[in-house]
C-alpha cells in the first residue's frame, strides 16, 4: 500500500472514530432521565412565575375571628398573605406536564411548553398521508413523556422536602431570586448547579446542519417507507 493510499485510509479511520464519538455524545443526551438541578430550576421558574402572576393583586384578606374578647380581624394585603403561596403551590408540579422533551435543544433546554420539532414533523407527515406508526395511539401522541413524568415526580419530592425553604424565601428573602436562594442555597452542590446558567432567549435555533437533516430525514422517509416507526421518547 503506497504512502498516499494509507493516508487517505487513516484519515477516514480518524473521522469515522469522530463521528462514532459525537453519535454516542448525541445518543446519551437523547436518552436519559432529568437531573437534580434540571428539576429544581423548573420547580423554581414555575413557582416564581405564578407568583408573578398574582402579586399586582390588590385585594386585601381578613383573617381572624373577631371573639368575645374583642379581638378584630387582620387586614393583610393577599400578595404578602400565606394564602398566595399556598395557592401558587397547589398543582405546581401538575403543571410540569405542560412541559415536552425537545430533543434538538442541548442540557436543561431541552424541557420546555409547546409542541417539539421532532413531533411537528411526524404531524406534518400525518398530513401528508404518509403512515406515522410511534407503537402507541395517536390519541396519545400528545402525552407527557417518560422523562416529563419523572420531572412531576421528582418535583413533588422536592417540594415536600423543602417545603420550609420554600416559605423562608417567600416571607424573608424574595429580594433573591428563588432559583438561587433554592436551587444553588439549599438543593444542589455547587458542583452541580451548571444547568441553571443555561438560559432561552429565543435566538436559539437549530442549527442548518440539523435543519437539513430533519427535511432529508422527512424526505427519506415519505420515500422510502409507507410505514416509518419513532421512539415516542424521542418526541
Amino acid at each position: 500500500m503506497g504512502p498516499v493510499r494509507l493516508e487517505v485510509l487513516l484519515f477516514f479511520l480518524a473521522a469515522y472514530s469522530a463521528w462514532a464519538e459525537m453519535t454516542k455524545e448525541e445518543e446519551d443526551d437523547t436518552e436519559r432521565l432529568p437531573s437534580k438541578c434540571e428539576v429544581c430550576k423548573l420547580l423554581s421558574m414555575e413557582l416564581q412565575e405564578e407568583l408573578s402572576r398574582t402579586g399586582r393583586s390588590r385585594e386585601v384578606l381578613e383573617l381572624g375571628q373577631v371573639l368575645d374578647t374583642g379581638k378584630r380581624k387582620r387586614h393583610v394585603p393577599y400578595s404578602l398573605s400565606e394564602t398566595r403561596l399556598e395557592e401558587a403551590l397547589e398543582n405546581l408540579c401538575e403543571r410540569i406536564l405542560d412541559y415536552s422533551v425537545h430533543a434538538e435543544r442541548k442540557g436543561s433546554l431541552r424541557y420546555a411548553k409547546g409542541q417539539s420539532q421532532t413531533m411537528a414533523t411526524l404531524k406534518g407527515l400525518l398530513q401528508k398521508g404518509v403512515k406515522v406508526d410511534l407503537g402507541i395511539p395517536l390519541e396519545l401522541w400528545d402525552e407527557p413523556s417518560v422523562e416529563v413524568t419523572f420531572l412531576k415526580k421528582q418535583c413533588e419530592t422536592m417540594l415536600e422536602e423543602f417545603e420550609d425553604v420554600v416559605g423562608d424565601w417567600y416571607f424573608h428573602h424574595q429580594e433573591q431570586p428563588l432559583q438561587h436562594f433554592l436551587c444553588e442555597g439549599h438543593v444542589l452542590p455547587a458542583s452541580e448547579t451548571a444547568c441553571l446558567q443555561e438560559t432561552w432567549t429565543g435566538k436559539e435555533k437549530i442549527s442548518d446542519g440539523h435543519e437539513k437533516a430533519e427535511e432529508e430525514e422527512e424526505e427519506e422517509i415519505t420515500k422510502t417507507s409507507d410505514n416509518p416507526k419513532h421512539d415516542p421518547e424521542d418526541l
